[in-house]
């Protein structure tokens, strides 16, 4: 597979420059710090800034796995358009870490700037960027501050000087740090005498001589903006839970944090001020799903929160909740694997994994939120399905989802009460009696009770073991056939519960496109821009599996569809050759996995790519290199060796370094 370029014709379109020559709200901010040393309240503090001047932006923190000292990288896009994608080139580079700064400076396009620490020795020079230069010790002497307090000031100089060189107003950076510092007065005039200080000097000795500004606007009145963690968190409440039992795993901690906080606020008893929740930090995964297996078979709206390695250890508990029928949610925030992996990094890589965890024949229900306000959502429908279909159910989430800031309208408040499913009183047992395991709807859901029913027929063992309809132990063939086979039944009904998937379809399309989770945005600029270059697409997006047959009708409709994702062996692309067999030869994968959330251009070029070894669209699409608005950098959209697709970045700054790399940069520094 290979991607031409016609001789002569631009790479990329870039962002169009108003009469004035200016570009404006349309770039890409990337500030790279080392970490631990407080860069992410500044960072934080100008995105919020942007948000409330109104501009579409979107926060991505590229971190270390570690407690301090190693690169970080966080990138700010602003788009007029409302693209939250991640984008290959960052105009504006903020230079506050001397281990980087030599590749840092080797990834602006042409006409980038460079704000950096100017009491630095040398940095590599370029005669096709700009250089503003900052004096950060000499704010830092002003302040007074010591140790640590110095590294955290120090971060507010770059802030000061960037709002004077995009102009933003001062007002809002205000504005920000009094919400990232929840009101402090005293924190936030301590933040902004640096702010201030920084930005007059900047404002005499530090001319605007680039074309990047920033204006208001008014397209984010009324949106929020948080993290997808905590939009999982609010909607979990909102869903009722009761119980929660975990253990810390990056990057699905903050989940549970969120948990405590907002069930602090609003779970407890206006009368004698005791909770009515419950978190319990277990002594690792396998206690914390116990714990949750157990709260659900007992009643408790119960959950937890984990990641890859995390669901490698609940296996065989989430085998028991499979057979023995327990209500349980397990939110994924998916990082990469296998083993450690990259910690810190984003993925699509446990689809498989939790579809069949449990050894036998095991399938889970999976909601896979895109957006907060699916997070919000799938944060109580996910209490609801385990209700109704007495299952674990899991929400494949990601880091990139959970841990970052994204821009969403309100949440609404559930429109129905919640749903607790098949569940008999004492009354019920009485007027019709009680058999745990026996499908009197025909739909596989069977009715149960919980503990405390006083009904003396309402107990029963709820066991892993075979049994029959009354839950009594069986090794009879066919109680165990007639079991599983109600346990499909009972997976066939939860395709019509489950959220369906959100079909965009546009007139004379033959491409179809098949994603899920946070390749939305990446997908939906792509999107754009090939149909910009006659290339139109439509676009299914899963939200949940199993899938209906709403997917196998979209299939259906198309010659070729694309299925894709962010992990190495197109998970999605082999779970759905295997349920739809007989339409597998329309399918195929476009799969990448490099730990960063997927780009519009590399959609748009691995897509381009796919048509072009079709030989008879050779022609109609031609040779060039399309669907980009970002100029090259070095190793942007070259082919992998790996599977001949474009390759996501490959320059250290977007991926990090180890600590041979870092101590490498710093010699070549010294």
């Amino acid at each position: 597979m290979s991607i031409g370029v016609s001789e002569g014709e631009p790479l990329a379109r870039v962002s169009p420059a108003t009469a004035d020559g200016h570009i404006v709200n349309d770039f890409s901010i990337v500030v790279a710090t080392a970490n631990g040393t407080g860069s992410q309240t500044s960072n934080l503090a100008i995105l919020r800034a942007l948000f409330k001047m109104g501009i579409p932006v979107n926060g991505k923190n590229i971190f270390p796995s570690n407690i301090q000292g190693l690169p970080t990288w966080y990138h700010i896009r602003l788009s007029k358009d409302g693209y939250t994608a991640r984008r290959h080139t960052s105009e504006i580079l903020v230079a506050f870490n001397q281990a980087t700064v030599i590749q840092d400076i080797q990834t602006l396009p042409p006409g980038g700037i460079c704000l950096y620490n100017g009491d630095w020795r040398s940095i590599p020079q370029r005669d096709d960027i700009s250089y503003y230069a900052v004096p950060v010790n000499e704010f830092i002497r002003n302040t007074g501050m010591k140790g640590k307090l110095k590294d955290y000031i120090s971060n507010m100089v770059y802030v000061g000087a960037l709002a004077h060189l995009l102009e933003i107003p001062l007002e809002k950076l205000d504005e920000a740090l009094m919400f990232l510092f929840k009101g402090k007065r005293r924190t936030v005039d301590a933040n902004m005498a640096v702010v201030r200080a920084a930005h007059e000097w900047a404002t005499t000795n530090l001319a605007k001589d680039h074309p990047y500004r920033i204006a208001p606007m008014n397209e984010t009145e009324g949106l929020i903006m948080m993290t997808g963690n905590e939009a999982a968190a609010l909607g979990s409440i909102f869903g009722g839970v009761t119980f929660v039992g975990w253990y810390p795993i990056t990057p699905s901690t903050s989940v549970v944090d969120s948990l405590e906080s907002y069930l602090e606020q609003m779970r407890r008893d206006p009368e004698t001020g005791e909770a009515t929740y419950a978190v319990v930090q277990a002594e690792d995964e396998l206690a914390a799903i116990g714990m949750v297996i157990g709260a659900g078979y007992a009643g408790a709206r119960a959950m937890t929160a984990t990641s890859g390695p995390g669901i490698s250890l609940m296996a065989e508990f989430v085998g028991l909740g499979y057979f023995a029928e327990v209500p349980a949610v397990i939110w994924d925030i998916q990082r990469v694997g296998p083993s450690t992996g990259l910690p810190t990094r984003t993925s699509q890589g446990d689809v498989l994994f939790t579809y069949y965890l449990g050894h036998g024949d095991t399938k889970n229900v999976i909601l896979l939120p895109s957006s907060l306000r699916e997070c919000f959502d799938f944060g109580y429908m996910a209490l609801d399905l385990a209700d109704t279909l007495q299952t674990p159910i899991f929400v494949l989430s990601d880091l990139d989802l959970g841990m970052n800031n994204w821009m969403s309208e309100p949440f609404e408040y559930p429109a129905e009460p919640i749903k607790r499913g098949k569940v008999l009183s004492a009354a019920d047992v009485a007027e019709r009696g009680f058999a745990r395991y026996k499908d009197i709807d025909g739909d596989g859901i069977t009715w149960r009770t919980l503990p405390g029913n006083e009904h003396p027929l309402a107990a029963y063992f709820a066991r892993g073991t075979g049994h029959n309809d009354n839950a009594v132990y069986s090794e009879r063939p066919d109680d165990w056939k007639n079991n599983m086979a109600r346990l499909a039944r009972k997976f066939d009904t939860a395709r019509n519960l489950v959220p369906g998937p959100v079909v965009d379809e546009t007139a004379g399309a033959e491409i179809g496109i098949i994603a899920y989770g946070t390749t939305r945005p990446a997908i939906e600029e792509a999107r754009d821009r090939l149909a910009a270059d006659g290339i139109p697409t439509n676009f299914m997006r899963l939200r949940a599996l199993p899938i209906n047959h709403e997917v196998e009708a979209f299939i259906e409709r198309h010659d070729r569809v694309y299925v894709i994702e962010m992990n190495r062996d197109g998970q999605m692309h082999t779970l759905l050759r295997s349920e739809l067999p007989e339409l597998a030869t329309r399918l195929e994968s476009l799969a990448l996995l490099d730990g960063m959330p997927l780009t519009a251009r590399w959609v748009a070029e691995a897509v381009i790519a796919a048509e072009e070894e079709r030989p008879r669209r050779r022609s109609a699409y031609g040779q060039g290199k399309r669907g980009a608005t970002e100029l090259d950098l070095p190793g942007d959209g070259s082919l992998s060796p790996g599977n001949g697709m474009p390759r996501g970045d490959s320059g250290l700054t977007d991926m990090g370094h180890d600590g041979h790399n870092r101590e490498v940069l710093m010699g070549e520094i010294q």
